[in-house]
């Protein structure tokens, strides 16, 4: 799949202004996943603060078994700001056991997106990919959530190895797409940079943060939008952090979001008017 629209969603309103027809979103990804040890030292995992399966998320988990079932792909956060990673790590065959559960507790989640944000040897990241691939299979969707500049050059990024030598392993192969940190820096000319750097156009998603668009300036990400679509047709898509800010409209409408980028997206260029105006006529001819 490319050019997607993916909302990232962590504050839990409701998700019913996006489940409408037409559907304009094509992911949501559902944020985030912890890891840590209880007062009694025994281990737990935590859909941000409470367990996955607290009642408090009743309603989250019945709106995304309904956007499932509209055709969006549901995937599951690890980490971000608050980690994850190192705890995962410390004792992996606790807590993974603890995340293999909860996806197979909610069959809806299609896929698992790597938040690393924290210092984490390469090797264990493949391990964990390769852990994923292998109990869920090849369909289910794995991605990464890189900043900007460790997609732009091959440095470390915040996790402290080169996404460039994960993406050039077999592990990397495996990933579906990268969802960049476009912040601060969300236009063509930084998506062009990465795409030079080596990366396929239909993996790279560029992502925009709430906080930084609102009515005034919002037209001029769409432009930008416009112009990657331009000029790479198959490139991987947007996404917001997050759903109940998005811009233009923020919390009172997020849903004008999604349905501003569908449209930017899907706006056929004047060149691509001029080609299909030529091919018909030719074809009558």
């Amino acid at each position: 799949m490319v050019n997607r629209i993916i909302y990232y969603y962590q504050t839990f309103t409701s998700l019913i202004p996006i489940l409408q027809e037409p559907i304009n979103v094509t992911h949501i990804h559902l944020s985030s996943i912890h890891f840590g040890k209880n007062p009694d030292n025994s281990p737990y995992i935590h859909l941000n603060d409470y367990n996955p399966n607290d009642s408090r998320f009743n309603q989250v988990w019945d709106q995304l078994q309904l956007a499932d079932e509209k055709g969006i792909r549901i995937v599951l956060m690890i980490g971000g700001a608050g980690g994850a990673f190192q705890d995962l790590f410390s004792d992996f065959e606790t807590y993974y056991e603890m995340l293999y559960t909860t996806i197979n507790q909610h069959p809806y989640i299609s896929g698992i997106d790597l938040d690393v944000e924290e210092y984490i040897d390469l090797s264990k990241i493949k391990l964990l990919i390769n852990r994923i691939n292998q109990d869920f299979g090849p369909d289910f969707i794995i991605s990464m959530a890189p900043v900007q500049f460790a997609l732009e050059n091959d440095d470390p990024g915040m996790g402290g190895f080169s996404y460039k030598k994960l993406f050039n392993s077999p592990e990397g192969k495996r990933i579906d797409y990268f969802n960049g940190q476009f912040y601060g820096s969300f236009d063509f000319n930084s998506y062009k940079t990465v795409i030079n750097n080596g990366y396929p156009e239909n993996k790279i998603v560029i992502g925009m943060l709430s906080s930084e668009f609102n009515s005034s300036n919002f037209d001029d990400a769409l432009q930008q939008v416009k112009l990657i679509k331009d000029n790479y047709s198959e490139f991987g898509g947007v996404f917001v952090w997050e759903y109940f800010q998005a811009p233009p409209e923020g919390p009172k409408y997020p849903e004008v979001w999604a349905k501003k980028m569908y449209a930017a997206i899907n706006e056929r260029t004047y060149c691509e008017y001029i080609n299909n105006y030529v091919k018909s006529y030719f074809i009558k001819k």
